[in-house]
């Protein structure tokens, strides 16, 4: 690493712009994996966070079929088309395209938006990622309720997308683990948490990593 990026640069605060906006900028140009994904041509450093993930718990298997929620900007289906692996990346938002990758634009919760997604994979998936996040209020119980929520949601996805022996990474935050345990262990036969390296210290995310779907199994009944 250059001397020139091993220095922290700091950034003056403009007329105008607000002192949280001064501090993102300046966390931007500190992060070093922020550089990394300029230089290798990711479109974003959550790219990293997929490559340690999968550096450790190999979840990106050849031939495996991908599905991405909550796809853009699509830094983790990058990583998945330089795997070789077939993605499909689905987004409320529509997503700049790049070669070997599908992307879909539609609310993952809408039937005809998961048929259309079963089609274009040909199959059901083998792989589900989900780097999704609801809204955050700042209120670390209802941001943990989101989270718990959103985890439920993607898992009853997965019942109906994922393969038999399929794998989910869902991300959480802190606090949420107990129910997105719950909801995961009737579903799969591993259920762990997983931080990689990539994550910000100040961050409170995490990933729920849970392998092996059963098929068969009963997504657990509502109180």
């Amino acid at each position: 690493m250059s001397r020139a990026r091993q220095a922290k640069q700091r950034v003056r605060t403009a007329r105008g712009r607000p002192v949280a906006s001064t501090r993102w900028l300046e966390r931007q140009l500190n992060d070093p994996y922020v550089h990394r994904a300029r230089d290798e041509g990711y479109r974003a450093r959550s790219a990293f966070k997929l490559l340690e993930i999968d550096a450790k718990h190999k979840i990106l298997k050849p031939g495996r079929k991908v599905c991405d929620l909550g796809a853009a900007p699509g830094s983790w289906a990058q990583v998945c088309a330089r795997k070789g692996l077939k993605v499909v990346g689905l987004d409320t938002e529509p997503v700049e395209p790049f070669a070997g990758c599908t992307f879909l634009e539609g609310d993952f919760r809408d039937e005809a938006v998961r048929n259309r997604l079963r089609a274009v994979l040909d199959g059901r998936a083998d792989l589900i990622l989900s780097d999704m996040a609801a809204a955050a209020t700042g209120q670390r119980l209802v941001d943990r309720l989101r989270a718990e929520q959103l985890a439920e949601l993607v898992l009853s996805f997965a019942d109906e997308v994922l393969a038999e022996d399929g794998d989910v990474l869902i991300k959480l935050v802190r606090g949420a683990e107990p129910a997105a345990r719950a909801a995961a262990l009737p579903r799969f036969r591993n259920v762990q948490f997983v931080r990689p390296p990539a994550t910000r210290k100040a961050s409170s995310e995490m990933f729920l990593l849970a392998r092996g779907h059963r098929a068969t199994a009963e997504a657990p009944a509502r109180a």
